[in-house]
C-alpha cells in the first residue's frame, strides 16, 4: 500500500524525546523545551509569539476563545475545510458560516465575504487549503474595514507564504497543527502564532486552567490544552528541518504535475504568482471528461494499493452543525462540488519519484481503459 502520507523522524527526534524524559519534562508545565519550541516556531512565522496546545483543533478553539466575543456572534470561515475550523466556533458558542470556495486555489472566495458580513459578524478565520496560502493582504484589508478579528487556520501550510512573507502573523492569530500528517510533526500537538502580547498572554493563561494566585481559585473558566515537553522537545527538532522538508514537499508536486498535467479530465492544484504553496497534500479534481467518477477512481487506486482520501465536506451542511440556533442558509456551490469531485493523493516528502511514477500511471491507465 503507497499510504496517503508517512511520518519523518529520525534519529534527531528520537534523542530529542529521550533527552526530555531523561530530564524530567513530561509535562507542558515546566522545562527548557515548551519555550524554546514556542520560540523557534513563532519565529519560524515571523511572529512575537507562540503558544504550544495538544493539537490544532485546540489551538482553535483556545484562539477563538480568548477573543471573548458574544456568544451567538457569527465567524466567517472557509467552506471547505476540516471540521476543526467549525468546531473552534461551535464550542465557544458562536456560529460557524462557510464562505463558498473560488475555483482557482479552493480557497474561500474572498469577493463574497462583504456580501456575508451582518451585525452578529465578529470574526473570519481563512484557512490556507491543502498549503496554498489565502491573500490575507485582502482579506485583512476587509476585516478592518468592518471591525472583524482574524485567526488563520494554518493546520495544512507550514511555511506558506503571500508575496514572501510567511502565513500566520497576518491576523490577530495563527493556528497551526503538527499531527501526525502535518509539515512537521509532534505526534500530535498544535499553536497559536501572535504578535499580540496582550493577547499572548491571556492564551496562555486559558491554556493552563486559568491558574492566578491564589493558585486554586479560578477567575476564569480555562482548559487544559497543555502540550508535553517531550513533544516539544521533538518539535524543536522537527522546526530546524521544516525548510527542506516543504522544499521536497514542492519537488513531489512538481513530479505529479509533470507526470498527470496531460490527463484529460484531472484538473491539478494552481499557484498563484504572489503565492507559496507548500502542498501538504497533492490534490486533484477528477472532471467529467475523465471518464470515470471520483469515488470510482478512489476505488480502482484502493485495488492497486493506492491510498486516497477526499476533500472535506462543506461546513455549512455538516450534520453535527445542522442544529446550531439561527444559523444562517449560505449556499456554497463551488465547495459543495469540490466534495465531490476532490481527491488527495499519496503526498509524503519522502515519497520516492518511483512511487509517484505508480501513483500516476495507474491514474493514467484507469482513464484509458474507460475511454478506449
Amino acid at each position: 500500500m503507497i499510504p496517503v502520507f508517512e511520518p519523518d523522524f529520525g534519529e534527531d527526534e528520537i534523542a530529542a524525546v529521550v533527552a526530555a524524559l531523561r530530564r524530567g519534562e513530561i509535562s507542558g508545565s515546566f522545562g527548557k523545551d515548551i519555550s524554546e519550541f514556542e520560540e523557534a516556531f513563532a519565529s519560524f512565522c515571523g511572529c512575537k509569539y507562540g503558544v504550544a496546545t495538544t493539537s490544532g483543533t485546540t489551538a482553535l478553539h483556545l484562539a477563538v476563545a480568548v477573543l471573548d466575543l458574544p456568544p451567538g456572534s457569527e465567524v466567517l470561515m472557509s467552506a471547505s475545510t476540516n471540521v476543526a475550523t467549525g468546531l473552534g466556533a461551535y464550542h465557544n458558542g458562536m456560529i460557524p458560516i462557510g464562505v463558498d470556495s473560488e475555483r482557482q486555489t479552493w480557497n474561500l472566495d474572498i469577493d463574497l465575504i462583504e456580501a456575508l458580513i451582518t451585525p452578529k459578524t465578529k470574526a473570519i478565520i481563512p484557512v490556507h487549503l491543502f498549503g496554498h496560502p489565502v491573500d490575507m493582504e485582502r482579506l485583512c484589508a476587509i476585516a478592518d474595514k468592518h471591525g472583524l478579528k482574524v485567526i488563520e487556520d494554518c493546520a495544512e501550510a507550514h511555511g506558506a507564504r503571500v508575496r514572501g512573507r510567511v502565513v500566520g502573523g497576518f491576523g490577530d492569530m495563527g493556528c497551526f497543527s503538527f499531527y501526525a500528517n502535518k509539515i512537521i510533526t509532534t505526534g500530535e500537538g498544535g499553536m497559536v502564532v501572535t504578535n499580540d502580547r496582550a493577547l499572548a498572554e491571556r492564551l496562555r493563561l486559558l491554556r493552563n486552567l486559568a491558574f492566578t494566585q491564589p493558585r486554586f481559585r479560578h477567575e476564569l473558566p480555562g482548559f487544559n490544552f497543555r502540550m508535553t515537553a517531550y513533544q516539544a522537545a521533538m518539535g524543536v527538532v522537527q522546526t530546524k528541518r521544516i525548510e527542506k522538508i516543504v522544499e521536497a514537499k514542492r519537488a513531489m508536486a512538481e513530479r505529479y504535475r509533470r507526470l498527470l498535467g496531460q490527463i484529460p479530465g484531472i484538473e491539478l492544484p494552481r499557484e498563484m504568482d504572489w503565492a507559496y504553496h507548500v502542498y501538504w497534500m497533492y490534490a486533484v479534481i477528477v472532471r467529467p471528461e475523465f471518464g470515470v467518477a471520483r469515488d470510482e477512481l478512489a476505488a480502482a487506486l484502493k485495488e492497486r494499493g493506492i491510498e486516497t482520501r477526499t476533500f472535506f465536506h462543506p461546513i455549512n451542511t455538516q450534520p453535527c452543525f445542522s442544529k446550531v440556533l439561527d444559523a444562517r442558509s449560505v449556499p456554497t456551490p463551488v465547495a459543495d462540488d469540490l466534495w465531490k469531485t476532490g481527491l488527495y493523493l499519496p503526498s509524503s516528502h519522502t515519497l520516492s519519484e518511483e512511487r509517484i511514477s505508480m501513483v500516476a500511471t495507474a491514474i493514467y491507465e484507469i482513464g484509458r481503459q474507460v475511454n478506449s
